[in-house]
């Protein structure tokens, strides 16, 4: 046989050879990334999650950031849905109360929990006890609702007081998502201008969705309303 002949045959089969192996490399490349990263929670256990941050907001609200094992870790909580914390009350006395995250899994290597303390609050003790290098116990994802992205044209919320995470943890996730059109109005109610949870939060997302999103603030001891700018 041709020793010519044979040379490029050997280099025909490398040539496919190389082709071959570039192909399942895009392809496990292409899987890896479409890839859903696996989310930190586990719904019948509590986990515990490493407070490295802690900024009061006001008198009695903080926002406290929890760190997630890796720095690409996320805390895999789906939109519309919440986690359970555990804590011990003023008395010793094991409490759990549910909250939602104000971070979103775009948010990797930790969440937010933005919490209003309450003089009487059980769970609000804990929170208040809390600082930079304690743990908090968590647990979920817990809720029956879970927003999928387009299933309505518009989203009508109303919030009062700390009831606004949930609502702002929607809001962020629908209007962040370049394939959701959702529009969404939210009516927030409050005692006071001061009691005003996320305001500059909430203002930013008007800001940057004009048209798509819109906030109207009712003040209850003020007895007044206004549009978020």
């Amino acid at each position: 046989m041709d020793l010519e002949f044979l040379q490029s045959m050997d280099v025909q089969i490398l040539v496919g050879l190389g082709v071959a192996v570039l192909a399942i490399l895009v392809a496990a490349a292409y899987l890896f990334s479409s890839r859903k990263p696996k989310g930190c929670l586990d719904p019948e256990n509590f986990r515990e999650f490493k407070l490295v941050k802690r900024q009061q907001l006001s008198h009695n609200v903080a926002k406290f950031t929890f760190e997630l094992p890796t720095p690409t870790s996320v805390l895999g909580l789906p939109i519309g849905q919440h986690i359970s914390c555990r804590g011990k009350d003023s008395q010793g006395e094991e409490v759990i109360k549910p909250y939602t995250p104000t971070t979103l899994d775009s948010d990797v290597g930790h969440f937010e929990l933005v919490i209003k303390m309450y003089p009487q609050g059980r769970m609000s003790h804990h929170f208040r006890e809390l600082r930079v290098g304690d743990y908090l116990a968590v647990k979920g994802p817990k809720g029956r609702f879970r927003y999928q992205p387009g299933q309505v044209r518009a989203f009508g919320m109303i919030a009062g007081g700390s009831g606004i995470t949930p609502m702002f943890q929607v809001a962020r996730a629908i209007l962040q998502n370049p394939k959701d059109m959702t529009n969404v109005h939210l009516i927030y109610a409050n005692v006071t201008y001061e009691d005003i949870l996320l305001k500059e939060e909430l203002d930013s997302l008007v800001a940057n969705y004009p048209g798509r999103f819109k906030v109207y603030y009712v003040l209850n001891q003020e007895q007044r309303s206004f549009i978020g700018i």
